[in-house]
């Protein structure tokens, strides 16, 4: 028993220099072939009948350990990405930090990577860093053994055969995942500074999979959580929506406030843990998304932003309206001010931004109810996504009931319906009329002949 425990502190302090890894059967671990997706297992069983290594790998296997349905399968493999591609008809090789292999498989595409080997000095290989230490590039190949070491954390570095259906684990992970702990492979501090969106992967995990982060990854995520600003834009994008959706988004967002990764990093959390005047707003746009994704429903990224983002809009808008400005451009130029300000941290797309403001934009027509208005707003194409942002609104008392049980209404009633609820319109405002003038004025403002 001691002698396994010396073994496991050793084993994770020598990072890079695992011992043997243990090889985990069914019978231990539970987790069977018909688990895995079709396409996973024939992308690994060709590359093992060409006479490669393959394994499911990563996030897969953690998450079916875990109980929970993996949105994705990756393999790891000893073949190049050369050696891949010539193993699949359908495959391209992509990426420049690191060379992966997306093979088609029928509706999957499944990503391939080559086993990576240690970098730097000590490794022997060429990774190219930045003055911070952050890797910019590494196609560096080595061994399963360097590739366990150079994941991020041990519940993220197990292997699964399908043949077998063994697990091989280098770094104790299956034990960790059971003892509910997320611990970093390696020194924290140095793997932080490689990849600082660890820190806020580190988040994302702890509260997708309920697990206490060990406090050597812990105590430094804090002190160098300024690293994220050297982060780009779309990697940071790409890690915030996997955060805000992967079902725990409110769990997240509490534990990113806890370890201190919003303030000054990029506006979307400062927006988001800020705000007490949207507080509940957002709450509830969290726990939305939250329930979507536990239902299996789509959940749209400008959906979520512009829930996220709408009260950042209204802070600018009002003092514009105040001071006199018209509704809709006043309302159009806040919105490019909100968003232009997250396009600095965010490489928010441009389809994205769209959705965005069309949401936007529409709230201020759903109080126009008579006339032909309604049925204009019907056929907006982003209609769906801003009714069901109006009902948000409702909900958290930022409009009247009235206006969106009128809307529900609209919506189940048949053209006659509809007809009889549109409600009065208003007088039209008075023209004024010019002052005709009289023609001995008219003369006396001529030019003189």
């Amino acid at each position: 028993m001691i002698r396994k425990f010396i073994s496991r502190v050793l084993g994770r302090k020598a990072a890079g220099k695992p011992s043997a890894p243990a090889v985990i059967a069914v019978t231990q671990h539970g987790l069977q072939r018909d688990d895995i997706s079709r396409g996973s297992r024939r992308t690994v069983e060709t590359l093992q009948e060409s006479g490669y290594q393959a394994f499911i790998v990563g996030g897969a296997v953690r998450d079916l350990l875990a109980g929970l349905k993996p949105k994705d399968f990756d393999v790891a493999t000893n073949a190049t990405p050369e050696q891949v591609r010539h193993c699949f008809r359908r495959s391209r090789i992509i990426g420049r930090r690191f060379q992966i292999v997306h093979v088609s498989m029928g509706a999957e595409t499944i990503e391939v990577t080559t086993f990576r080997g240690h970098h730097g000095e000590n490794g022997g290989g060429k990774a190219l860093v930045d003055e911070q230490g952050r890797v910019l590039r590494d196609n560096v190949f080595g061994s399963q053994a360097e590739d366990a070491a150079r994941r991020d954390f041990t519940v993220n570095a197990l292997y699964y055969d399908p043949s077998s259906e063994t697990i091989v684990d280098y770094h104790h992970g299956v034990a960790d995942l059971r003892q509910k702990t997320l611990r970093m492979i390696g020194e924290p501090r140095t793997r932080y500074r490689e990849d600082p969106v660890r820190m806020l992967r580190a988040v994302r995990l702890a509260a997708k999979l309920g697990l206490s982060i060990d406090p050597e990854a812990r105590h430094p995520i804090r002190e160098m959580s300024s690293l994220i600003e050297n982060v780009p834009p779309s990697r940071l994008l790409d890690e915030i929506l996997k955060l805000l959706t992967c079902g725990h988004a409110v769990r997240c967002v509490e534990q990113l406030r806890q370890e201190g990764l919003h303030h000054g990093l990029f506006p979307l959390l400062d927006v988001i843990l800020d705000q007490a005047s949207g507080e509940r707003f957002v709450a509830l746009a969290l726990a939305s998304t939250d329930r979507r994704v536990r239902e299996g429903k789509p959940v749209s990224p400008g959906f979520l932003f512009a829930t996220l983002l709408w009260h950042e809009v209204l802070a600018r808008w009002e003092p514009l309206r105040v001071a006199g400005e018209p509704l809709l451009p006043s309302l159009f130029l806040a919105m490019d001010e909100v968003l232009d300000g997250q396009a600095e941290k965010l490489a928010i797309t441009r389809r994205i931004s769209g959705d965005i403001k069309d949401i936007w934009a529409l709230q201020p027509r759903f109080e126009q109810r008579s006339g032909k208005r309604p049925y204009g707003i019907l056929q907006q194409p982003r209609f769906k996504a801003a009714y069901d942002f109006l009902l948000l609104r409702v909900e958290a008392g930022e409009v009247e009931r009235e206006v969106g049980d009128w809307w529900s209404a609209f919506l189940a009633a048949s053209d006659e319906g509809r007809a009889a609820m549109l409600l009065p319109q208003a007088p039209a405002a008075p023209r004024r009329r010019r002052r005709r003038r009289a023609a001995g004025e008219r003369s006396a403002a001529s030019p003189a002949e």
